[in-house]
């Protein structure tokens, strides 16, 4: 089962990056759902593989379930703001309402937004954090593990905290933390498995 999440989450990861720069090319409504789409997708594979990674490395059952709240927080804030972004601010913007810039994904400050970078910075980032401090430095193969999940956990938080206190452009920390970081654990997750 490793094997099969960890493939799931690389491709995951690189169909998400893919549609960010196709949208960031294109500017085409049809990208931008894609990217909302595979935002939403995104959140439940991270937290499948943050699953999977706890069971790997044997970590305490009070930091897995501590995890899954926080990764749950995450899907559920993720899918909010963009099935909102989707479902009703873009249809509105398309009847030629004049919607608010602080109600729209793509504008700090904005609540969309706000939500958004709340599921991907702070609740992601807390989650990494409880894999990577439950994991104990028995080995090599679970000390780089350790080192990965810490690294992913605060570039979120970095994000996050950031954008709402010091520079909107400090969110880019973020995505390397949940983006890259995650490609990067499945691949180590491959690896160590061997």
């Amino acid at each position: 089962m490793t094997k099969k999440i960890s493939i799931t989450g690389i491709a995951t990861c690189i169909l998400y990056f893919i549609s960010v720069a196709v949208f960031l090319i294109t500017k085409a409504g049809i990208a931008l759902t894609a990217w909302e789409l595979m935002t939403i997708l995104s959140a439940p594979v991270v937290l499948f593989v943050l699953l999977e990674l706890s069971t790997f490395v044997s970590i305490p059952s009070v930091y897995k379930k501590a995890m899954l709240a926080f990764m749950a927080c995450t899907c559920a804030l993720t899918g909010a703001a963009h099935i909102v972004n989707i479902t009703v601010t873009r249809p509105l913007i398309k009847e030629g309402l004049n919607v608010p810039t602080y109600f729209q994904i793509g504008f700090w400050p904005s609540v969309e937004m706000a939500v958004d970078y709340l599921a991907w910075g702070f609740f992601t980032g807390l989650a990494f954090l409880c894999i990577g401090i439950a994991i104990q430095n028995k080995d090599k193969a679970k000390r780089i593990m350790k080192s990965t999940l810490l690294i992913c956990g605060i570039l979120c938080l970095i994000g996050f905290f950031g954008t709402v206190s010091i520079n909107e452009n400090m969110w880019y920390a973020a995505p390397m933390g949940y983006g890259l970081g995650t490609m990067v654990i499945c691949m180590q997750m491959l690896k160590f498995q061997k």
